[in-house]
């Protein structure tokens, strides 16, 4: 057992001289190095300054007991982890001991003790201080390696979005013009359906990160869920009838209101159709229902189905279906391909509204179903109020563009210039801020980690010497909530994530 006591420091704290020597003494020829106090102060001080492994503590004290002694280690951060043992002659009735043990004490011997029990008692308090230590020290090279994977994946997000934006700005005027030959137009429509679902996978990828961390907030508002289904169901379309599936919907005449963030739900329900079209082959069906269901207690939720005709679920799979990296497809060529994350991030978003999910299956080639139970707010409200969409206004702007990264600055220059608008370029924030105080544009679209000028620096400049005569568009691959509140403190007026779909960069002109 050496080991385990060649470089222990032991504190024997004792006001009687004789007790103490006697412990001491067995201590020191056990091969530890033992300190003395004669009362708790004394023993208080040295804890804080020696820090030994164990403190030998007799309970009765002639200035504070053993029990506030104990307490008062526990209470300060840089004692609190040292063992401590009680001892005692006179306090020995079993509530005394528990007494001692429930204030902190780790082990409590009666006196007179013998010295083989002393030892046996210390080498055990140090085999536990050594494994919490060490628990402790994995615990930090955990949380380091948390935090470093954090900014590995903000960073991989970063750089995987820069050029992601140039190649979708890119396809996006191709697509725009007509095609000398057809293959022209398939390889575009290729081009951009892997783009979109790069991105996809991209974002999938930092939000479960942020979703285990408990770091995804809800940008709650007035939802139409109707709308968001038909929303995701016009992206889908053309999608299954390129995979020759068929997609049928059955959604209610009426909005569905609830209180959501509307980014997420569009993200849960992408997820699952997403994952229908991935497990069905050519030929297959999805389908996609919504219904208002009423409780007894006047209460409305929606329950939406996700349901189609693919290879189904393996019994034993399905209560994990919802678990992180789970695979449908576990074969080894891997044909349907994903992360095993989609519906992870489906069942926490869906819950974080107050919703439930569930997945059913019969089994391998008879499909799946996945139901989602959400909230709702009372019919009432949709009879009070009715919600008139504005036509959206297409005018031409004056737009400053702000972007280091040369081919995505150029695409999307081409692609803002094919729309009419009149378009100015920097390369950086200096540049960026002089054009936008000389030329004053409607909107600057700013990129974030700009070189010289970062893009936040540029926002608060342009506040203080312009204030509020242009609309400022963060445009970045940084994508946490952290980075939309700080673009928001910064004076940006919006915060988008690259890559941006052309139709959506039209949208947002438009409607500013």
């Amino acid at each position: 057992m050496a080991e385990l006591t060649f470089s222990a420091t032991i504190l024997n704290v004792n006001d009687d001289n004789a007790t103490r020597y006697l412990t001491t003494r067995t201590l020191r020829l056990a091969g530890y190095r033992v300190l003395e106090a004669a009362n708790g102060e004394e023993a208080l001080r040295l804890a804080a300054q020696e820090r030994p492994d164990v403190v030998v503590l007799d309970v009765k004290l002639p200035d504070i007991s053993g029990y506030d002694v104990c307490q008062r280690l526990r209470s300060q951060p840089h004692t609190a982890s040292i063992a401590v043992m009680h001892t005692s002659a006179t306090f020995v009735t079993p509530d005394k001991k528990v007494r001692g043990l429930e204030g902190g004490a780790d082990a409590y011997l009666t006196e007179p003790f013998e010295g083989e029990e002393l030892i046996a008692t210390v080498r055990s308090l140090l085999r536990m201080r050594r494994a919490e230590q060490d628990l402790r020290r994995r615990a930090e090279h955990l949380t380091e390696a948390d935090r470093r994977k954090d900014l590995f994946l903000a960073m991989l997000a970063h750089e995987l979005r820069n050029p992601l934006a140039a190649i979708t700005t890119a396809a996006g005027i191709l697509e725009r013009r007509a095609p000398a030959d057809p293959k022209d137009a398939r390889m575009v429509s290729i081009i951009q359906r892997q783009t979109n679902h790069l991105a996809r996978l991209v974002d999938d990828l930092l939000d479960v990160s942020r979703l285990t961390r408990g770091k995804v907030e809800l940008r709650q508002a007035r939802v139409d869920l109707r709308g968001v289904l038909e929303q995701v169901l016009t992206v889908f379309r053309p999608q299954a009838e390129g995979r020759q599936l068929k997609l049928e919907s059955s959604l209610p005449a009426v909005p569905m209101w609830m209180e959501a963030d509307s980014t997420r739900l569009v993200q849960v329900f992408t997820n699952l159709l997403d994952n229908a079209l991935k497990y069905t082959d050519a030929g297959g069906t999805l389908t996609v229902t919504a219904e208002r269901l009423l409780s007894e207690d006047g209460s409305a939720s929606a329950r939406v189905r996700v349901k189609d005709t693919g290879i189904g679920i393996r019994p034993e799979i399905l209560p994990s279906v919802f678990e992180l990296f789970s695979q449908a497809d576990e074969s080894l060529e891997r044909t349907r391909g994903g992360l095993g994350i989609g519906l992870t991030l489906v069942h926490n978003l869906v819950e974080m509204h107050g919703g439930r999910v569930e997945a059913h299956s019969d089994g391998p080639g008879r499909g799946s179903e996945f139901v989602v139970w959400l909230p709702l707010q009372p019919q009432a409200v949709d009879a009070e109020q009715e919600v008139v969409l504005p036509e959206l206004v297409k005018r031409r702007r004056h737009i400053l563009l702000v972007e280091d990264n040369t081919d995505a600055r150029q695409a999307l220059q081409d692609l803002l210039e094919t729309w009419g608008h009149r378009v100015e370029v920097a390369a950086d924030g200096l540049r960026g801020l002089e054009l936008a105080v000389q030329r004053t544009p409607e909107v600057a679209l700013v990129d974030i980690g700009l070189p010289g000028l970062d893009g936040y620096r540029m926002a608060e400049e342009l506040r203080a010497k312009i204030g509020r005569g242009i609309r400022l568009v963060a445009l970045t691959g940084y994508g946490g909530t952290d980075d939309h509140t700080r673009a928001r403190e910064a004076g940006f007026d919006l915060h988008l994530v690259k890559p941006v779909k052309p139709d959506d960069l039209s949208r947002l002109l438009s409607e500013l």
